[in-house]
């Protein structure tokens, strides 16, 4: 996991902007790759009067380096590039395929890969994860963009995805991040040699070398969020996928088996002679149970139960409904699920108009490492979500005014103490990261 020291690009959420960017984004809009638009190619952008400046330009409105930005510092160019690695080949070779620079299963993920038919001319797959795939075909929108006579919101009505909506950018996200209903990251592509797959979107936001400055004129064009929102967000969404995946018929289950990926990868990936076994109040299960991945449920409870205490508690029992109803059948699983999904999709929405401010973050933070003082993150997959959250929580503090240098440093230092103790999955040891917390719990400042 990566550490992430004294982030920026943070700032309370303008509410009309907000909901006028909201607006702009058409209910149920397609993902890129899902799009009819026809996708360009990075080389559509890449034009030195364009996105393909060496050096940002002066006084412009945008850098005008973004492509030379994703070109030399985004692992998002190097995506296709790795397919033809060793890893990529041994995993192609395990399953059956006679390469994965060239496997639909891998493209999905490691290009931009829309349909066929809307691939234009200058368009090429090895271009990897490039402008278009987070963007949208451009086919549309390009003309007007290049004209310097439309605004964002014109762009998004022309197909332009919207990046800045938290909600739509968590689902672009984790549509290659964890995969949706066509593309999925299953056991079986875990067990060929895939890397696991860990996920936040704060942090993985802000550890995205930033293509864009969020200066005065990018507030007046587009929605700024605090860390705190987009984390609680993000978490909402993430959940809302395993859930999907749950409920879904083709996804949840691989054979006679359930589809494994969709539990926690550490209760079973450990060495049988590391007896670490240790109960949580919040799943109830017994030793020797398979348990669902409940990393975000655990988030998504504490941040409930600030924002809307009754969802909180509904979440709580539902968290509670769905491992028991792991132990009894497929179906029982789904139903369970489904009534997750219900509470979840309330508290997206919920969280979309929520503004994170002083009292929620204090009680966040604190609520983050309570639970973990109280051993609730024993699990390698809980301890590392939670490592990131505190990030996200601690940053946007400071970026909002609400802790100064020396307390923002004194937390961070506290917290890097988590990081290590998160660095190695298989070197991970619960009580290390428990006194982690209470470190952190010590340097919390107390209002």
């Amino acid at each position: 996991m990566t550490r992430r020291l004294g982030m920026t690009l943070r700032s309370f959420l303008v509410v009309g902007l907000f909901a006028s960017v909201l607006a702009w984004a058409a209910v149920g809009q397609q993902l890129p790759s899902q799009s009819k638009d026809v996708h360009l190619g990075v080389a559509s952008c890449a034009g030195s009067t364009c996105h393909g400046a060496v050096t940002p330009w002066k006084d412009a409105n945008v850098q005008q380096n973004e492509y030379v930005t994703w070109t030399r510092q985004d692992k998002h160019a190097k995506a296709f590039e790795v397919l033809h690695n060793e890893r990529s080949k041994r995993i192609a070779a395990n399953l059956g395929l006679p390469n994965a620079h060239t496997a639909k299963i891998c493209l999905d993920c490691h290009a931009d890969s829309p349909a066929p038919e809307a691939r234009g001319r200058t368009y090429q797959v090895s271009d990897g994860v490039g402008c278009e795939a987070c963007h949208g075909g451009a086919v549309r929108w390009l003309g007007i963009h290049i004209s310097g006579t439309a605004g964002h919101a014109d762009n998004l009505k022309n197909g332009m995805y919207p990046t800045t909506d938290p909600v739509k950018r968590a689902e672009l996200c984790l549509s290659c991040h964890f995969g949706n209903e066509t593309k999925f990251v299953t056991h079986r592509i875990m067990g060929a040699g895939h890397p696991r797959m860990s996920f936040e979107l704060d942090t993985f936001t802000a550890i995205q070398p930033a293509h864009f400055v969020v200066d005065a004129d990018y507030r007046k064009r587009k929605p700024v969020l605090n860390g705190v929102q987009t984390w609680a967000i993000g978490q909402a969404i993430q959940l809302r996928g395993l859930l999907e995946a749950l409920t879904s018929p083709t996804r949840s289950h691989d054979g006679i088996f359930p589809e494994l990926v969709l539990f926690d990868c550490h209760a079973c990936h450990h060495p049988m002679s590391n007896v670490r076994w240790q109960r949580r109040e919040s799943a109830k299960l017994g030793p020797g149970i398979i348990r669902l991945n409940d990393a975000n449920m655990i988030m998504l409870r504490i941040i409930a139960t600030q924002v809307d205490e009754p969802s909180g508690q509904r979440l709580r029992d539902s968290t509670v409904k769905l491992h028991q109803a792991s132990t009894q059948s497929p179906q029982q699983t789904a139903d369970a699920a489904k009534e997750m999904l219900a509470i979840v999709a309330q508290l997206v929405d919920r969280f979309a108009k929520h503004t994170f401010e002083r009292k929620d973050m204090e009680a966040l933070l604190s609520g983050v490492t309570q639970e973990g003082m109280k051993g609730e993150f024993v699990d390698y997959a809980t301890a590392e979500q939670a490592t990131m959250a505190l990030s996200a929580i601690i940053n946007a503090m400071k970026q909002s005014g609400l802790v100064n240098d020396a307390q923002h440093k004194k937390m961070i230092n506290t917290l890097n103490e988590a990081y290590d103790a998160t660095a190695k999955d298989e070197a991970y040891r619960p009580e290390a990261f428990v006194a982690a917390m209470r470190k952190l719990n010590e340097a919390i400042p107390r209002s």
